[in-house]
C-alpha cells in the first residue's frame, strides 16, 4: 500500500508563538498561511496552527496520562513515524531546542515486537507531539507478536 499524506489541523494559542515553534525551532517549512492559520511540512504531512482564542494567552490544550511501557503518555497526541536515520537525525537538531520533554528519548519495548525509538514533547499551546522510529516500518508498525 503507497502512503499519502495526511492533513491535521490543531488548536493554538498564538500564531506568532507557534510559528516561532514549529518554523523557526523546529525546522518546519511554512506552506500557507493567513491570519488565523498556517500550515507546516511535517515530514511531507500537511499540519495546521489554528488560532484558538478560548486558549487564552496562557491556555493549553487538556490531556490525561495512559500508561505505556512504564511512562505516562499524553492523550491526545500526534506525531509522525520516521526511518530511524531520520529519527536520529531530528533527535539530534532538536537538542538543545526542547527545553522539556514529556518522555526523554529512549527505545520503547527494548527486544520486543514492536520495539521503537520514541520521544514526547508539546508545543507551548500543549499540544503533544510523539516521534517515533521502527527498524522496519512495515512489519513493526502494527505488529502484535
Amino acid at each position: 500500500m503507497t502512503l499519502t499524506p495526511f492533513h491535521l489541523a490543531i488548536p493554538v494559542r498564538d500564531i506568532a508563538e507557534a510559528r516561532n515553534f514549529y518554523g523557526t525551532r523546529l525546522g518546519f517549512a511554512e506552506g500557507r498561511s493567513d491570519v488565523h492559520w498556517v500550515d507546516f511540512d511535517l515530514f511531507g504531512h500537511q499540519l495546521v496552527v489554528h488560532l484558538d482564542p478560548a486558549l487564552g494567552s496562557q491556555g493549553q490544550v487538556a490531556h490525561i496520562k495512559q500508561g505505556v511501557d512504564g511512562h505516562g503518555v499524553p492523550v491526545p497526541h500526534f506525531g509522525v513515524v520516521l526511518t530511524l536515520a531520520q529519527w536520529d537525525q531530528f533527535r539530534m537538531q532538536i537538542d538543545g531546542v526542547i527545553d522539556e520533554f514529556i518522555i526523554e528519548p529512549y527505545t520503547r519495548f527494548e527486544g520486543l515486537p514492536g520495539e521503537q525509538k520514541t520521544m514526547f514533547f508539546q508545543d507551548p499551546s500543549g499540544n503533544a507531539l510523539e516521534f517515533k522510529a521502527f527498524k522496519d516500518i512495515q512489519s513493526a508498525l502494527f505488529s502484535t507478536a
